[in-house]
């Protein structure tokens, strides 16, 4: 980035949320639209903590071992163990070897003895498979020349139970274990209501005990020489303890394998294809975590919603903002599954269209942080135009809520045009911190492209008196071109700021149509750009610029969080900070399939 500034004594744009470091365990993630499974540790296979999207308390609620479970530490929240032969084992005690199936399912290989295991951890997705629950499946091969009797233990302790919304607060009441029918263990809070109850259960009945906050089920299986057994557990959650306890038999019903099958089918549906196996995979890890992260059904109401991310190492939490939520998560889902993008938009019209651009806000739409953002407002116009474009949809525009929403878009977008000039200004960035000069050239640019959107989605007599898109784009080219090239704002009295903000590149004039990426001051302004590569945002947005070959290898290579986005890396693409990002993952995922796919881009 620059730090030039053309005015004495301008502001610099900052970031109004700290980010979040890192936490120190490498975790491995999965989960559904219902139930977050953020932290499933690597070296023993435990499950620290799961999580669901609450609407009644506008957050995440996260139930867990232990309050230091983002860290690794104190008890788990569901472990197994592994007796063969009378001795009892931890997988911690052998190496573990992980993969994924398809990006999203984490799967381990261990040997203990004789015995190798082979775990699967998933959530059910797909036609028919969508539940609120996760499934923990076993298989013991006996490479032994004998039989072995092993007695898998599944247990864990209910320590720990907060609410989240950008920081955690502990929830009120105490925590109750409770043991039903022999062979099935219910975890809820004690507080009415408890907001959401876990019912833990074997593939089939088998002996289970409870000792206060503890808990243990105990599966046998007698292993042939050089035979296999397979098992699974079953984590169902719901509202109340009735719900998960009906859940649990569900699953038993469906079968593990059966809903396993049906997953695999549903996430091989959601895959994206380059020609180039390290971009694809690039591609679909981050697509997968933005659509199961940055979109939730909520426990309580079962709608959806759209949140920053699920994942409790980031700092903005499950609060969303407009840019982020049309123009970062729903492009990588309409990639993915344009049904679920349609039913996004709707959502994200009913809850957040009546004031778009207002500021931040909780996940059901109440204002969390006031701030105006003018590319939120445009946001709307852009992502229903991409939308019918992408899904040759265009009867989205017939909906009330898509069309009332698009009539609120232009009246704010008047609204903010000066009185002489064809520009418009904003109050906050896109990275949160105060505009440095009312004008922005990123938000001015998106403006233009929604009010071309505008013109030809509203009705003839409002239509009429939009401004032309293109005098606004002239207004641009006049007014953000300082010393031959382009600076990120200016105060239309001769004032100007030259630093790029992240989140809003002057790198992606092309994508709005303000200038050709071929245009010689856009060339000469991107090659002045500072090359830090600090910000996961503008690598994405230089993927559009003159070096979009050398970004796209560079995030090839890069190793970011896991694999998913963070907000801020270092210069080699490792994460330093608000990592588990699921909508800038949306943004890397889209971004890299419109290199590749859009400009031609190939490694």
């Amino acid at each position: 980035m620059r730090d030039a500034v053309h005015s004495p004594g301008s502001p610099t744009i900052y970031r109004a949320v700290t980010p979040f470091p890192l936490p120190t365990v490498p975790w491995q993630t999965t989960g559904n639209h219902w139930l977050a499974l953020p932290c499933i540790h690597p070296a023993d296979g435990s499950i620290r903590a799961v999580g669901i999207i609450h609407r009644g308390a506008r957050g995440a609620i996260e139930l867990a071992g232990d309050a230091g479970f983002l860290d690794g530490r104190g008890a788990p929240l569901v472990a197994p163990s592994f007796e063969i032969d009378g001795t009892i084992h931890q997988l911690s005690e052998v190496g573990m070897a992980w993969e994924r199936a398809f990006g999203w399912v984490p799967m381990f290989t261990a040997t203990l003895d004789s015995i190798v295991i082979r775990g699967t951890i998933f959530s059910p997705f797909g036609r028919d498979g969508d539940i609120p629950a996760a499934i923990y499946a076993l298989s013991l091969e006996n490479r032994g020349s004998v039989d072995r009797d092993v007695v898998i233990r599944l247990g864990g302790v209910f320590g720990h139970q907060q609410l989240r919304v950008q920081t955690p607060r502990p929830l009120p009441g105490d925590r109750a274990v409770t043991l039903f029918d022999g062979a099935t263990v219910v975890m809820e809070g004690t507080a009415v209501p408890a907001f959401v109850a876990l019912a833990v259960a074997a593939d089939e009945p088998c002996p289970a005990s409870v000792e206060g906050q503890k808990y243990e089920l105990r599966r046998t299986l007698r292993v042939a020489a050089r035979g296999r057994e397979q098992c699974g557990f079953f984590i169902a959650c719901a509202p109340e303890r009735d719900a998960a306890l009906a859940t649990v038999e569900v699953l038993r019903r469906r079968g593990w394998r059966d809903l396993l099958a049906v997953t695999r089918e549903g996430l091989r549906s959601l895959e994206q294809s380059t020609g180039n196996e390290t971009v694809d995979r690039l591609i679909n890890r981050n697509l997968l975590f933005a659509y199961f992260f940055g979109a939730a059904r909520a426990l309580d109401d079962a709608h959806y919603y759209v949140v920053r991310t699920r994942a409790p190492w980031h700092s903005a939490g499950v609060t969303v903002r407009d840019w982020e939520a049309l123009m970062w998560t729903l492009p990588a889902i309409q990639l993915a599954d344009p049904p679920l993008a349609r039913e996004l938009l709707l959502r994200i019209c009913e809850l957040h269209g009546y004031a778009p651009g207002r500021g931040s806000n909780y996940l059901d739409g109440t204002l969390f942080a006031p701030g105006f953002n003018l590319e939120s407002v445009a946001a709307y116009a852009i992502a229903i135009d991409r939308y019918i474009r992408d899904a040759n949809d265009d009867r989205v525009v017939d909906d009330p809520l898509v069309a009332e929403t698009l009539y609120l878009v232009n009246e704010d977008i008047e609204r903010r045009r000066d009185e002489r000039v064809p520009l418009y200004s904003t109050d906050v960035t896109l990275s949160g911190g105060t505009a440095p000069m009312p004008y922005m050239l990123h938000g001015n640019a998106a403006v233009a492209q929604a009010l071309d959107v505008l013109r030809r989605t509203l009705d003839e007599e409002t239509a009429s008196r939009i401004e032309d898109p293109e005098v606004v784009r002239s207004a641009i080219r006049r007014h953000f071109v300082v010393n031959g090239t382009y600076v990120a704002a200016v105060d239309l009295t001769g004032g100007s700021v030259a630093t790029d903000d992240p989140a809003a590149s002057l790198l992606w004039l092309p994508f709005f149509e303000a200038v050709s990426r071929d245009d010689s001051t856009y060339r000469r302004t991107a090659k002045s750009l500072a090359s830090a590569d600090v910000h996961l945002a503008l690598q994405c947005a230089r993927l559009l610029g003159p070096e979009s070959a050398a970004v796209l290898e560079w995030l090839r290579r890069a190793p970011l969080d896991g694999g998913i986005a963070a907000e801020v890396v270092d210069a080699d693409g490792k994460a330093l900070m608000n990592g588990g990002d699921a909508a800038l993952s949306g943004l890397v995922a889209w971004s890299a399939w419109y290199a590749v796919h859009a400009l031609g881009q190939r490694i």
